[in-house]
């Protein structure tokens, strides 16, 4: 059994991470850093409650789970790592490149592990993507549309909002839609963006479209505070037709209402000489740390710094994009 500390306790804490911690009988919680002890206790009890990251660091406790704003990752993992912990750290895993490759050569040099959360690689949809693109069932593809959009037209104050390193849509969501795109297509020739801040009061970005070129194929990732109607979630265009789907997929919603596995499958529409529905692959975040338990006893993780480090450098490059409104070279 792995004795693991979860670090913060806000809603990616209790909603991503805490269910398959409780749910799987790989994992012991030894404690939780918050400020917030009440709040811990009212869900799990008389669990040991650590103010600050170093009182956990001195237990024997081996795995911590990171889940803290983005800005702390960097100094947490590193925290973690000099004392020999496994780390599994929520994602953006650090908020520069330069912040990453000293993560990367302290991972080196320690006999710490570290994931990196990106859970959304266990999308049903994403993995349905995947399939479709190995057994070539559209022909060569040719464009793909990946967006995450939301109706979101206020600005409310929390850090992902407010001004600050790590703060802004671009790192959120975008990190998943890059991260898959990476995963299916690997490093692109070139990026191009537009990263802008729409909403009144809004002080980081709040939609993006970023465009990574393959030759002459591209990939365009979205996302915008001001879709009120249901947009496709993918699109897979190739030479012998496309695949549509619409709705984002159902996890995080069973995870709110409590069900740590969903019991309904989504369907999606591939269209060649017809229209045909299949349906979706399942999802399964639980699987994810299912992984996460055998890299404990393997020593290799399931989604790397390295993956994180190319994640943020098309970031940067997207931001770079943004403000010269020119198609830059992806050179990494």
């Amino acid at each position: 059994m792995i004795n693991t500390i979860l670090v913060g306790f806000g809603f990616s804490a209790t909603t991503f991470h805490l269910p398959f911690l409780q749910e799987l009988d790989d994992f012991h919680i030894a404690g939780v850093v918050s400020s917030r002890p009440k709040d811990v206790r009212a869900v799990l009890g008389d669990v040991t409650v650590y103010t600050t990251l170093d009182e956990a660091l001195a237990t024997e406790a081996s795995l911590f789970v990171i889940t803290t704003p983005s800005h702390l990752h960097k100094d947490m993992v590193e925290r973690c790592l000099t004392a020999g912990k496994d780390v599994l750290v929520e994602k953006p895993a650090f908020v520069t490149t330069e912040e990453g490759e000293a993560l990367i050569a302290l991972e080196q040099a320690s006999e710490g592990i570290v994931n990196v959360f990106h859970n959304r690689r266990m999308d049903g949809d994403f993995l349905t993507v995947k399939r479709l693109l190995e057994e070539h069932r559209l022909g060569d593809w040719k464009v793909v549309e990946s967006r995450f959009d939301r109706f979101r037209p206020t600005v409310r104050d929390r850090w992902r909002e407010n001004a600050g390193p790590g703060a802004g849509i671009l790192f959120d969501l975008g990190s998943h839609l890059i991260d898959q795109a990476l995963v299916l297509f690997g490093k692109p020739d070139k990026v191009s963006a537009d990263v802008m801040v729409q909403r009144d009061g809004g002080q980081s970005d709040d939609g993006f479209h970023v465009t990574l070129h393959y030759g002459e194929k591209r990939v365009y990732l979205r996302s915008n505070p001001f879709i009120a109607i249901e947009a496709p979630r993918f699109e897979v265009h190739g030479t012998e037709g496309s695949f549509l789907k619409f709705g984002l997929d159902p996890q995080e919603a069973c995870l709110r209402n409590g069900e740590v596995r969903c019991p309904d499958r989504e369907t999606g529409a591939v269209v060649t000489d017809s229209e045909t529905t299949i349906d979706i692959e399942p999802g399964g975040y639980v699987t994810f740390y299912q992984a996460l338990a055998d890299s404990y006893t393997t020593r290799r993780p399931l989604v790397l710094l390295e993956d994180a480090l190319l994640t943020t450098r098309v970031i940067e490059t997207a931001r770079e994009s943004s403000r010269s409104q020119r198609v830059l070279d992806f050179n990494s």
